[in-house]
């Protein structure tokens, strides 16, 4: 199962107090390593480099302020966006596992 987290290397204007996406993705990567073990893959995406299909169109909705970053996707669902929650996720990603 791959948990996407897209944003840039410049924070939002509202991020300033918050953690960057790739700081987010990291932190996602360890905490759901020890919950789900290697199941689990997160991966950083940058919307500010060259992407296509799902990554491209996500990234264009975060340029058009349709979400803020980081925008946590999991099978092409948004799970988590801003200051997203790891009680969330986890949530999310037991109900895939579970339905």
């Amino acid at each position: 199962m791959e948990i996407l987290v897209f944003g840039a290397e410049q924070l939002c204007a509202s991020c300033v107090n918050l953690p960057s996406a790739k700081d987010t993705a990291e932190w996602l990567e360890a905490a759901l390593t020890r919950k789900y073990g290697t199941h689990i893959i997160v991966r950083y995406v940058d919307i500010n480099h060259p992407l296509k299909g799902m990554e491209a169109d996500f990234a264009a909705r975060i340029h058009a302020e349709e979400f803020w970053y980081p925008l946590v996707v999991l099978n092409g669902e948004v799970i988590g966006e801003g200051n997203p929650k790891l009680k969330d996720i986890q949530q999310a990603i037991e109900n895939i596992k579970l339905g």
